[in-house]
């Protein structure tokens, strides 16, 4: 059975409001987390998963822990809602995938800087070798 679930928490850190975006689909975490400016209405909030859900890049899959059991009692329900609201930050798995996305991002910049670095060398090289066949070319 194919099941999704989605929780998109907005917290303050320093200066700015960030959002996590989770998602969960078939016992595999994704997260995306987002850097809002000056603390977002719920209206923007939802402008905004409408307009850029297409550019959000989310981290690699984790595997997700076992979803809790349903609550059925109301007053329940009410003081989790409650809890959650005042809990600050994101959950460990959450966490983690984030951290997996930010190392397979420095994974990528690392491979491109050193390409770029060989191509570099390679060029200077190529003009060393020009100036050398300059230099003796009536011989």
């Amino acid at each position: 059975m194919d099941t999704t679930a989605a929780t998109f928490t907005i917290y303050f850190e320093g200066p700015f409001w960030v959002g996590i975006y989770e998602r969960t689909q078939n016992g595999s975490l994704e997260v995306c987390r987002v850097v809002f400016g000056a603390e977002p209405k719920d209206y923007e909030v939802y402008d905004f998963l409408l307009k850029y859900w297409g550019c959000m890049q989310f981290s690699p899959p984790v595997a997700a822990g076992q979803a809790p059991a349903e609550i059925r009692n109301p007053k329940r329900a009410r003081r989790t809602a409650k809890q959650s609201m005042t809990h600050k930050g994101t959950g460990t798995k959450a966490q983690q995938a984030l951290q997996m996305q930010r190392e397979l991002g420095k994974q990528e910049r690392k491979e491109n800087r050193k390409k770029k670095s060989e191509e570099e060398k390679a060029r200077r090289f190529a003009l060393r070798q020009q100036r050398k066949k300059e230099k003796h070319r009536g011989r």
